[in-house]
């Protein structure tokens, strides 16, 4: 049985590019009716906080990408928190002790700083000098003494090269002189990520890692070297292509929003998020498509048709995808996902009723539900008008009695009775086009653009609108 996994470090909220690696390794356990585990990586105990925990197990669950073992839920293999993991950890580095594959390092950040500025004049690769590889029995008794708390470094052996067996990149091979003996076990008894993660993988038997290629070069080279002095069966390797911004730098603040909680908060829908995500270094078989479900992209998901070449990230493309899945739900659909967007914000919702019209008419403008409360504020709480356009509709004032007249006696309120009757006033007057809407456009909504004011005027509501006039006129 395929079982793969996700492992965030709680360390932050969850980035976005984290988001596309879970749901890779979801789709892959989906296809295949495999297992998708969920495990928490809070080995840095600065850092680690219960709240980005929290926050990547809600935005999880908030996409609908469920797993089957986990920190909530246990499971077989468990704990699936690395800090509840620590006596396991502990066994398998005195293992490599006894057997003479890790040893006690001594050496203080000075030694390790020092090592390092003298490789650098030589023109060296700067690693750890292997000081403390070979000391006798004694003078590690006599160094306990002196440094109770030594670190555990694996011994990396000399020569060779390590290979990695890559599904999506194929063989790669590392020599072995560029990687040095590095850290298993910090002084203050935690272990390393590169150490953990090869024990957790081989006990909770993980057959595949698909993580981003970041690791390639640093970590997997390390963590096989780990998988063969221990005697684990290696996983199989894919390492995902990384996302960039669309100045083909690393994905960061500078390109906007890269925490999942930021998209959540903006009002993105989890389906659009999900959707978007997949097509990041991954090609459908169902070409000349873009919308799909999460069912869809299980039945599509295969590691062949991913890609090599890095990813770029749209802002504007996800939000054109995001728009197009609020267009998909039915008006009874998106007004609950606007309640419950909105439930703890000062947002008026005024009824249901008005907000089906509104969401009718107005859709077209909604790209985030965010937005909503933007055009709602429009609607009724309209910027103050400029000396400018005080002064522009002075000049209209005209148009401006007359459809204060009409509005006045006006009794059918719909957006088409009231186009109909703008249409009627302009032919009166002898006005069309921007002559007749831009005025109206600027006396009822102060702006210069925007959705058609006929809309804007129904959505107000007669006495509204007759107020709005009324203030304008006492202004004039």
């Amino acid at each position: 049985m395929i079982r793969v996994r996700f492992p965030p470090s709680p360390t932050g909220f969850m980035h976005i590019g984290n988001v596309r690696t879970a749901l890779f390794n979801f789709l892959f356990a989906r296809k295949n009716n495999g297992k998708f585990i969920l495990r928490i990586e809070d080995t840095d105990k600065e850092r680690s906080k219960k709240e980005y925990e929290d926050d990547i197990i809600e935005g999880l669950k908030w996409l609908n990408l469920n797993w089957d073992e986990g920190p909530d839920i246990g499971g077989p293999f468990g704990p699936y928190r690395q800090s509840e993991r620590l006596e396991i950890y502990k066994f398998y580095i005195d293992k490599l002790l006894e057997e003479g594959k890790a040893y006690l390092c001594f050496c203080s950040e000075e030694d390790i700083e020092r090592d390092r500025e003298d490789m650098l004049k030589k023109g060296l690769m700067p690693k750890y000098s292997r000081r403390c590889r070979n000391l006798n029995k004694d003078e590690i008794e006599k160094k306990l003494k002196d440094n109770s708390s030594p670190v555990v470094r694996f011994k990396t052996p000399l020569d060779g090269e390590v290979v990695v067996e890559d599904e999506l990149r194929g063989r790669l091979t590392f020599p072995i002189e560029n990687l040095d003996d590095f850290v298993i076990l910090r002084s203050d008894g935690m272990p390393t990520y590169n150490f953990a993660v090869v024990i957790d993988d081989a006990l909770m038997k993980i057959n595949y890692v698909i993580r981003g290629e970041d690791h390639l070069h640093g970590n997997t080279p390390r963590q096989i070297l780990l998988y063969k002095a221990l005697n684990f069966p290696l996983p199989k390797f894919v390492h995902l292509p990384m996302i960039l911004g669309e100045d083909h730098t690393k994905l960061s603040k500078r390109h906007g929003s890269v925490s999942l909680r930021d998209y959540k908060n903006e009002g993105y829908l989890p389906e659009a998020l999900v959707n978007y995500m997949a097509l990041l270094g991954f090609s459908p078989k169902t070409k000349e498509k873009e919308i799909f479900s999460l069912q869809e992209l299980i039945d599509e998901f295969s590691i062949e048709n991913l890609s090599k070449s890095n990813a770029i990230f749209s802002p504007s493309k996800i939000r054109w995808m995001n728009h197009k899945y609020i267009e998909m739900l039915s008006i009874d659909e998106l007004l609950k996902r606007i309640k419950d967007f909105y439930k703890d914000s000062d947002l008026e919702i005024k009824n249901d009723d008005w907000y089906k019209e509104f969401l009718r008419l107005m859709r077209d403008h909604i790209f985030v539900l965010s937005d909503i409360k933007k055009l709602v504020k429009e609607i009724f709480e309209p910027e103050k008008l400029s000396d400018e356009k005080i002064s522009y509709l002075r000049e209209n004032k005209n148009l401006i009695l007359e459809f204060y007249d009409a509005i006045e006696k006006f009794e059918k309120w719909n957006e088409n009775n009231i186009l109909n009757l703008i249409k009627d006033i302009g032919k009166k007057l002898s006005l069309k086009g921007k002559d007749l809407y831009h005025p109206l456009r600027v006396l009822i909504t102060h702006q210069d653009q925007g959705p058609e004011i006929y809309i804007y005027i129904y959505l107000l509501g007669k006495d509204k609108t007759l107020n709005r006039i009324e203030e304008v006129l006492t202004i004039l």
